[in-house]
């Protein structure tokens, strides 16, 4: 069933209030499929993995402090 305009457009203003976006690039390009296979292996998005990543990242290097 194909979304409506009205949807669309409330998607929109909701990723708007609550997200904000951080673009990365990746090298070489061949690393992204890498990524993405991990991610997938363990039933993660992309999005998933790196917000993890990074959250988990940070949480270990907060304690080693």
């Amino acid at each position: 069933m194909p979304v409506s305009k009205a949807q669309q457009k409330a998607v929109a203003k909701y990723k708007k209030a609550n997200y904000a976006e951080i673009r990365i690039l990746i090298s070489p390009k061949e690393k992204k499929e890498a990524i993405q296979t991990h991610a997938a292996t363990r039933d993660e998005s992309l999005n998933a993995f790196v917000n993890r990543a990074i959250d988990e990242t940070m949480e270990r290097e907060k304690e080693a402090k």
